[in-house]
């Protein structure tokens, strides 16, 4: 394990370092008042809207932390047309993201409204559609890849279940991957529903929910949180495993038999929401910087520390993450078997 500040310059060797982020792309609103009458028309209350805010979600937010950490993020992604699709282009141009996005004009842009009154959640509408991504539409989205997998030697596969990823989308990206002369190495944030589809991908980082339906097993103990991950391998044939574990940090498969233990950096958790994001975000960035994968898992492991501690998606800054390393104790990091 490596000493503080020899972490600490690991984040400054963060800038610049390029990262491809392909996966699906949301915005999330937040129109926020209060409510001080029920409507006349229904038993429900209304809310008199003072104020509305739209930030990037899914994808975007993994692109944001990546650019927030001093990274050089580009995504590709669909979305719908008109006005949707206008103001997503607006919120990767003010976060300076690079952006390849395919309009399709028979879907929607994923949207997220979240109704909220005196800071209590009274409704999440979703605008979305979550059917395959194929034929012709699938064809444009791979040569958006194709034109600059080149340029990268990690690329993220962000799913959140809204269209993209497909058993073709998987393959194909598998086929491009290994046909450049230095293989980029695949990152993948699953879910559930699609984990059959991420084969022989260079790492995989679920949750400890994710891990045990990929896996089909429990994962309340050390050893049923191993025996997961071994099934998850024999499944995939992944090179390396990332599962996060909450409140126990996360545990690293270097392979089935070499397992390491980072214990969680969160001093206050607030609000998980994005924290996923933010570990992915921040090892894959690690890793195109140059940092071997374990202290790229630290990193991260600091990194997820910092966003807990706040309310709602948000990333950090390479001073912010300095400064954590600095004032916080080295994980003690062990070797589980």
């Amino acid at each position: 394990m490596v000493n503080k500040d020899t972490l600490a310059e690991r984040v400054d060797s963060f800038s610049g370092s390029k990262v491809l982020i392909i996966g699906d792309i949301m915005i999330d609103e937040y129109l926020m008042g209060s409510a001080d009458r029920i409507s006349p028309e229904a038993p429900v209350p209304v809310v008199h809207v003072s104020s509305d805010r739209h930030v990037l979600g899914g994808a975007g937010n993994v692109a944001k932390n990546v650019c927030t950490l001093g990274g050089a993020p580009k995504i590709i992604t669909v979305s719908g047309a008109g006005m949707g699709a206008d103001l997503l282009t607006a919120l990767l141009d003010s976060e300076g993201i690079e952006h390849d996005i395919q309009q399709i004009g028979t879907r929607k842009t994923t949207r997220k409204t979240r109704i909220l009154a005196s800071n209590q959640q009274m409704i999440r509408i979703d605008r979305e559609d979550t059917a395959s991504i194929s034929g012709n539409d699938l064809d444009q989205l791979m040569e958006r890849v194709e034109s600059c997998i080149a340029e990268y030697s990690v690329v993220i596969v962000s799913d959140y279940g809204k269209g993209i990823v497909s058993k073709e989308f998987m393959e194909r990206l598998s086929v491009l991957c290994e046909a450049q002369k230095n293989q980029p190495k695949i990152f993948v944030d699953p879910k559930t529903p699609n984990f059959k589809l991420y084969q022989n991908v260079f790492i995989l980082t679920p949750n400890s929910k994710e891990t045990s339906e990929g896996a089909n097993l429990p994962v309340g103990s050390q050893k049923e949180i191993l025996d997961a991950g071994r099934e998850i391998f024999r499944l995939l044939g992944c090179d390396k495993l990332l599962t996060t574990l909450g409140p126990l940090g996360m545990a690293l498969f270097d392979d089935e038999n070499t397992v390491w233990h980072v214990p969680t950096m969160a001093q206050e958790v607030f609000d998980v929401t994005g924290a996923g994001d933010t570990v992915i975000a921040t090892a894959a960035l690690a890793v195109a910087s140059g940092c071997s994968l374990v202290d790229s898992c630290v990193l991260a492991n600091y990194a997820a520390g910092v966003v807990v501690g706040h309310v709602g998606a948000a990333s950090v800054t390479p001073d912010q993450l300095i400064e954590t390393i600095q004032n916080l104790p080295l994980p003690p990091v062990e070797k589980w078997t």
